[in-house]
């Protein structure tokens, strides 16, 4: 039982991690029909944001200059005006272009950005120290259970309970939703469709670079190609969960998550090199029984 539990810990923490990858997409997604692969690439700009070009062969780290609540802004800043500078130089002039061709867009963006950080930065790994202090053990009970796990599950719960209000009791949130469910109608009734959209950017932005700091923080290491495996696991998150459904992107991330924990934890030694495969197999069954997603949402209104 004991084993379990931790097992359940583990899996909860990186559910928490999809899930909060999963609601940027998503919430991009609800109000442009955009499906931001870029969004990977935003999470690894993030890491990559805790280092600065030196002579030497690795980048010099600045973490220790910085206290927590500093580096979190430099970090949230820098990821919120390149989300930003996305909508301003490529999203903003493909608002009437059809969904196919936003996912084309994206996907070359963050391709771009992807050989820029190669480009600055090389393609070696590079180990990063941030905040060891939080791979500490803490005892619960007969649990010992790391302090980043509780630390990442806290800041998820803390975010989406943050969201929730945000987009339930604020004017912003409010035409947010408003724009989600009929952006046509939303515009007609005077709704700033630019400024909302640019909203929807920067907290896109913001929840890319606390995913990036969170993953580092567990990893310790950096590469071009970070963000890519949490894009990808929180893309299938979005999926599952319900295309257009900020509810359905926390569920779905949380299902992937769990669903590859466990599986890691209790898949036979010689074939646990091949989870993802399982992961996925349990992915198909749940859209062969949910096409729409776990969570169902209205049709989708396409932009005129």
């Amino acid at each position: 039982m004991i084993a379990f539990l931790q097992n359940l810990v583990d899996a909860v923490s990186l559910g928490s991690l999809y899930a909060l990858a999963a609601l940027g997409i998503g919430l991009l997604f609800g109000i442009l029909r955009l499906i931001n692969f870029a969004h990977g690439d935003f999470i690894t700009v993030g890491a990559y944001a805790l280092i600065v070009p030196s002579t030497d062969a690795v980048a010099r780290m600045f973490v220790g200059d910085f206290n927590v609540v500093a580096l979190t802004l430099t970090v949230v800043a820098v990821v919120v005006v390149l989300a930003l500078a996305s909508d301003r130089i490529l999203f903003r002039h493909l608002r009437r272009a059809n969904p196919a061709s936003l996912m084309i867009a994206s996907f070359s963006f963050g391709y771009v950005i992807q050989n820029l950080l190669l480009m600055i930065y090389g393609g070696r790994p590079k180990a990063v120290g941030l905040w060891s202090q939080l791979n500490a053990t803490i005892e619960i009970g007969a649990l010992r259970v790391p302090l980043l796990q509780l630390i990442i599950i806290g800041v998820t719960l803390l975010l989406l309970l943050g969201l929730t209000l945000f987009m339930n009791y604020t004017r912003y949130g409010i035409q947010m939703r408003a724009a989600s469910e009929d952006f046509v109608m939303a515009r007609y009734l005077g709704i700033r469709a630019d400024f909302v959209i640019g909203i929807a950017f920067a907290i896109s932005g913001s929840l890319a670079a606390l995913v990036s700091l969170l993953f580092v923080t567990q990893t310790g290491v950096l590469s071009p190609q970070l963000g890519m495996s949490v894009m990808i696991f929180a893309f299938v998150a979005t999926v599952i969960g319900g295309m257009g459904s900020l509810i359905g992107a926390v569920i779905g991330g949380f299902v992937v998550g769990i669903v590859s924990a466990m599986l890691q934890a209790y898949l036979p030694a010689d074939i646990r090199p091949f989870r993802d495969a399982f992961v996925f197999i349990i992915v198909i069954l749940i859209l062969l029984v949910r096409p729409s997603g776990i969570v169902r949402v209205k049709a989708l209104t396409e932009r005129v």
